[in-house]
């Protein structure tokens, strides 16, 4: 059988030239393959389980076709998604509405969870980076999408816990301007007002 090494131990060596050459094109070669040629597997966990989005420092007056959200990047409650912009906010632009809807509530959940609060900096205004951001929604995508059915489940009692927690601050306006309806109403009778 053959082997890789010679078995010649008076065999000259490779010439410089050639050492050059493969040193050379042999790591551009591999970028080239690595850039453009994806398994099968790949292309599939792309396509069907990983969301695409891309997270941008927003600009002000700057209009998005594509889905998107906003993530609060300032104060203790950077990382909450936001429907409408804000001063200081990233912006997640998403290829179609159901990957805007997956990341939405990702990240409604992370950050009701306090989760990106281990990546905040600053003392005075904490802030969190572009980079962390972008990290760590990345990370939480990669598990939430190995747990389709309890990552959907979950959304589910998040969106219904949401929609009881308007309900009830509506609940509670509404007290509160009786409150001031019924003192008002009292201060009229009285003349003091």
């Amino acid at each position: 059988m053959g082997s890789i090494f010679s078995k010649n131990l008076d065999n000259p060596s490779i010439p410089a030239c050639n050492r050059a050459f493969s040193f050379i094109f042999f790591p551009f070669f591999f970028s080239l393959l690595k850039m453009n040629v994806r398994s099968e597997a790949s292309k599939y966990l792309m396509a069907h389980c990983m969301k695409t989005f891309r997270i941008k420092t927003h600009r002000l007056n700057l209009n998005y076709s594509e889905p998107h959200f906003f993530i609060l990047n300032k104060g203790l409650n950077s990382g909450k998604p936001l429907n409408e912009p804000c001063p200081n906010c990233f912006v997640c632009i998403t290829t179609n509405q159901s990957d805007k809807d997956f990341m939405y509530w990702l990240c409604f959940g992370l950050w009701k969870s306090k989760s990106f609060h281990y990546y905040l900096k600053g003392s005075v205004i904490p802030f969190i980076t572009i980079g962390d951001i972008k990290k760590h929604l990345r990370d939480s995508e990669n598990i939430a999408s190995k747990h389709p059915q309890l990552f959907h489940q979950s959304i589910h009692h998040l969106k219904l816990l949401e929609i009881n927690e308007e309900k009830l601050k509506l609940s509670l306006k509404m007290i509160d301007t009786a409150k001031k309806a019924i003192f008002y109403k009292l201060m009229n009778k009285t003349g003091a007002a």
